[in-house]
């Protein structure tokens, strides 16, 4: 199965990627480039706003506009306009944010990392919608992709350096996580697994970094299923998207590689789809109010 360029977006740490349900439209992000994007299939457009600041992902909320997670704090964007309000900033000296998501019940879960991959540095957070901010998980190192089952029990989690995955028993109601386990070891030679998705099925679909592509694995055997082809070293994240959500978008990086490198793989940081054979789930959306608390806010 082979993922073919849908945009040469030439990014240089291409991440995030989440079909916006309403809009139809693909957000992602270029980390280093402190950019976040809006991809329309429809018109090929992409429409991007530069941030000031390193970022780490991008949800979107259920008032209108998204959250974004960047290097100085959480911010709630305007996605017509681009102003970004200022929420909370739980972050040290040399950590940024990395990968996250929302959870089924709207809180936002947001990992970060060092800038020197310290090991053990980071953490994962859960920004509730009473923007009340809780650490859940200490001692990691790379927090990367989250996701959640349909029955909204169990919680599945990537700290990149491990060639991991991991799951929880997640409580819906109170957000919080139990019962933690390895689930899934990347088979050697294909890399570290980064961004992750959920199908309908409940498997998963992880952004294999210097693996050259995407893998579905069945996290009740831990088996891989299969892997989709990605002609780029470093792919960095997958989301299902589409009127059907049967379009899997992927993407990938071209940081630290040298011109040896860009010659062989010069479609690198560009943006891929293929028809994986799979249908994947709507995001969630983050369930707070930003405008809260701020009295020169103005709701989208």
């Amino acid at each position: 199965m082979e993922a073919t360029v849908v945009l040469h977006a030439k990014a240089q740490l291409g991440e995030g990627s989440l079909w916006h349900p309403a809009e139809k439209k693909l957000y992602w992000i270029d980390i280093e480039k402190g950019e976040l994007h809006l991809y329309d299939p429809a018109t090929k457009a992409d429409r991007h706003f530069t941030l000031g600041s390193r970022i780490g992902t991008v949800v979107p909320v259920k008032i209108g506009g998204a959250l974004v997670a960047l290097q100085n704090g959480i911010h709630f964007i305007d996605t017509k306009t681009g102003k970004l309000t200022f929420l909370t900033n739980p972050l040290g000296d040399n950590i940024r944010f990395n990968d996250g998501k929302c959870d089924p019940a709207g809180r936002f879960w947001v990992g970060t990392m060092g800038l020197d991959f310290k090991e053990g540095a980071a953490d994962l957070y859960r920004f509730d919608a009473d923007k009340t901010l809780h650490t859940m998980i200490t001692g990691v190192t790379c927090s990367n992709g989250i996701v959640w089952t349909a029955d909204k029990k169990t919680m599945y989690y990537t700290d990149t350096p491990t060639g991991t995955i991991e799951a929880f028993e997640y409580d819906v109601s109170t957000g919080a996580i139990t019962n933690r386990r390895v689930v899934i070891k990347v088979p050697e030679g294909n890399g570290s697994p980064d961004g992750m998705t959920i199908d309908s099925e409940d498997n998963l679909w992880v952004a294999l970094w210097g693996g050259s592509g995407v893998a579905k694995f069945d996290p009740r055997t831990g088996k891989m299923l299969l892997k989709v082809n990605v002609p780029a070293p470093n792919v960095t994240s997958c989301a299902f998207g589409g009127e059907d959500l049967q379009t899997l978008y992927i993407t990938t990086a071209r940081n630290d590689m040298t011109k040896e490198d860009l010659d062989k793989y010069p479609a690198s940081g560009d943006v891929f789809t293929v028809n994986a054979g799979a249908k994947g789930v709507p995001a969630n959306f983050y369930a707070g109010d930003p405008a809260a608390g701020h009295k020169d806010f103005i709701r989208p």
